[in-house]
């Protein structure tokens, strides 16, 4: 169920979805039992308490005769589908490859490891490494010498990371 309700501090409207005991006006933080919240409308449809909160919002503005020429919420939601480019599209017009995109994402979410994870890596199955045998550890897996670089400079500015001497160790 979703109810349609107000805010009796600063009248912000908002959604609630099912029936918690209180509720939080996002506006303001007025916190309010579920039965004391004025509900304009309670349905089990979402899109119509959408339309409800964003008719209530337009005739506030001002706008009720614009608000009626649109379109309802799912009529809208069904219509971005049509609207722009695909991605395979958007990948070759950008000079990309679609199926090497694919690949890389593929990867990634089996698994393979991100930057930062392959830098901490370096530091934590070395012993006190110096900057050159970071660089070269994350190298092999792909990393750019200049990101490592400049993460090894950042995790130390922010106390993650110490370095004496030319060899760095995780905090």
């Amino acid at each position: 169920m979703y109810a349609v309700v107000g805010c009796g501090e600063c009248r912000a409207l908002w959604i609630i979805e099912g029936r918690a005991e209180t509720s939080q006006c996002p506006r303001c933080g007025t916190t309010r039992g579920y039965e004391k919240r004025r509900k304009f409308v309670t349905t089990e449809d979402e899109n119509h308490a959408r339309d409800v909160r964003a008719s209530m919002l337009a005739a506030r503005a001002g706008h009720s005769d614009a608000f009626a020429e649109l379109e309802s919420f799912a009529e809208l939601e069904d219509l971005l589908d049509d609207v722009g480019i695909d991605d395979e599209t958007y990948l070759r017009e950008s000079g990309l490859d679609a199926d090497e995109v694919q690949r890389v994402e593929t990867e990634d979410s089996t698994g393979s490891q991100s930057r930062e994870e392959i830098l901490r890596e370096a530091l934590r199955t070395q012993q006190t490494p110096t900057a050159e045998e970071v660089v070269e550890y994350a190298r092999a897996r792909g990393v750019p010498p200049e990101y490592t670089e400049r993460a090894l400079e950042k995790l130390a500015a922010s106390g993650e990371l110490s370095e004496s001497q030319g060899r760095y160790r995780l905090l």
